[in-house]
């Protein structure tokens, strides 16, 4: 499902127990400086990122100050971010002019311990081609390095490498909890939900969702700020010519957290083409 482009005045994009993607949450928090912004959402952990701008984050008496460093656009310096345990009540206060700060959210049943995530732990892959049109760069923000500090809840933010081409390639799916006849895990259910931006800001994307192999699916044409919710299906992506694209990506597992993706099985054998892609999949766990 696409959300446009639109002014959610700090309200969540993606509501707790969502119908489509329940596993997820975001909101959109936009402030200027001196102004605060409070919230609890219970029964899901999440992670404050600034896409732009400062903030001073407080979360069940502990204080985490001068978060995020970026100031033009999401292309703009190193993601850093905070991980909220489930229920926590937290209160982000703007400490630059103004602020767009991401909050994700994946369900969750235990509490944890609050944590900061600062520019120099964020973990970075890079993989594909230009010669593939898959040429792109991964910043987990909770990744593999705090696999043990978190319940079910992936953050990394993407972005394509050069202008134009494809992301999310092989088409891959991750709705289901299954394995095979000798018992190993070849699918888990993930929710996902994305925020896209595009430099320059007009550019455009789609977002091709196919539910069944073989069958016709859905394409959705991205804007700067569209979000898509992913409940099941093969979802990659693309971006025109002349135009770099970044997303946000929020992952909630169902059964455990380590994502583990089923490439459709029509376009598997590229996984073989695409240089450094079996690093890139390691990396979601």
């Amino acid at each position: 499902m696409h959300i446009a482009p639109h002014d959610n005045q700090n309200k969540a994009i993606v509501e707790a127990e969502n119908d489509l993607v329940p596993l997820n949450y975001f909101n959109i928090v936009k402030l200027t400086k001196g102004q605060t912004f409070e919230y609890q959402v219970p029964g899901y952990e999440t992670c404050i990122v600034p896409a732009t701008g400062t903030v001073d984050i407080e979360v069940e008496g502990l204080s985490y100050a001068g978060v995020g460093n970026r100031t033009v656009d999401v292309w703009d310096g190193e993601p850093e971010g905070v991980y909220i345990p489930v229920g926590a009540k937290v209160t982000i206060t703007c400490t630059t002019d103004a602020t767009e700060t991401f909050i994700a959210g994946a369900k969750y049943d235990k509490v944890l311990e609050p944590f900061e995530v600062r520019a120099g732990g964020i973990d970075k892959v890079q993989y594909g081609s230009d010669d593939t049109k898959t040429h792109r760069k991964i910043k987990h923000i909770l990744g593999q390095k705090q696999h043990d500090k978190v319940g079910r809840l992936l953050v990394s933010e993407l972005f394509t490498v050069g202008q134009g081409g494809w992301s999310g390639f092989p088409a891959h799916k991750h709705d289901t909890d299954r394995k095979d006849a000798d018992g190993n895990i070849i699918e888990t259910r993930h929710d996902e939900t994305y925020n896209f931006r595009f430099r320059p800001n007009h550019g455009s994307g789609v977002q091709i969702l196919q539910r069944e192999e073989g069958k016709p699916g859905d394409a959705y044409q991205l804007m700067d700020g569209s979000t898509i919710m992913i409940d099941k299906g093969y979802h990659p992506c693309a971006v025109m010519p002349g135009y770099e694209m970044y997303y946000f990506t929020i992952l909630g597992g169902l059964s455990q957290r380590s994502l583990i993706q089923y490439f459709q099985p029509t376009h598997a054998y590229q996984v073989e083409t695409i240089p450094g892609i079996k690093d890139m999949v390691a990396k979601f766990k």
